[in-house]
């Protein structure tokens, strides 16, 4: 009897201690990774932008070593090249460092908290992140336009990356987004691609996964600009949530499958 509840229990603790030595490597060489690289903190933002995208695709590498969390890309057909706002799914942690490596200039709308983080505060100010203060008001959006106006049309064309629910939601909790985004589409005149995935089945919460598969991330066809704004909310809404729940059950059936 004790023979046949022991793979069970062994394959557990293996997967835990697998996403426990993930942590304990891949957090140091994040800050060993900023502390080597500071020289870019002087050299021009692409160049900076740069540095910044080979630790995304560093971290998606350590993700399949260390943690067997695969990636699988699909719809790159439907990013267009140039300015580009990324309506993008937040389920975990995964995707806020796995996004750096897989855009040419990318552009993040995240929490101006961050800015204030030893070290990593002065990559983001470099790099030309824009901050979002979850509390502000109309003054406050209007800045966070201003600047990713600027951003959109720098050099040829950044990508604005936003997570239109403003924070982390775990895999089928009610949809919860906020107006911001399509205030940002009106006033960018750039398409927008919706970018979904089921991370938050591996990752579903902290900065630890819980077990190996396969993250499927995928790019759904471009809404050009010039869609009126309430039309826009919804449509990014119902794309994101279908796309999401479609992958989610993807990953599911394969886990149980």
């Amino acid at each position: 009897m004790s023979s046949t509840h022991h793979p069970i229990r062994d394959t557990h603790w293996l997967t835990a201690a697998r996403m426990r030595l993930f942590t304990i490597l891949v957090y140091p060489a994040f800050f060993l990774w900023m502390l080597v690289g500071s020289p870019f903190l002087l050299l021009p933002r692409r160049a900076l932008i740069r540095m910044m995208s080979v630790w995304g695709k560093v971290f998606i590498g350590f993700c399949r070593i260390f943690a067997g969390l695969r990636l699988e890309i699909r719809g790159r057909e439907h990013l267009p090249a140039g300015p580009v706002l990324i309506a993008a799914k937040h389920q975990s942690a995964w995707e806020t460092l796995a996004l750096l490596g897989l855009f040419d200039d990318p552009c993040f709308v995240m929490k101006q908290e961050l800015r204030k983080i030893p070290l990593m505060g002065q990559y983001i100010i470099r790099s030309h992140q824009i901050p979002l203060n979850r509390q502000g008001g109309p003054s406050d959006m209007k800045k966070l336009i201003k600047m990713a106006r600027t951003e959109v049309h720098a050099d040829h064309g950044r990508q604005i990356i936003l997570f239109p629910e403003g924070t982390r939601r775990p895999v089928d909790a009610p949809a919860a987004y906020r107006n911001g985004i399509s205030m940002i589409y009106g006033m960018l005149d750039v398409p927008c691609v919706p970018l979904a995935h089921n991370a938050g089945l591996f990752w579903p919460h902290g900065y630890t996964p819980s077990r190996p598969g396969t993250i499927i991330l995928e790019f759904l066809p471009a809404i050009a600009s010039g869609m009126p704004r309430d039309d826009f909310q919804q449509l990014i809404e119902h794309q994101l949530e279908t796309a999401s729940a479609r992958l989610v059950a993807e990953g599911r059936q394969a886990q149980n499958g």
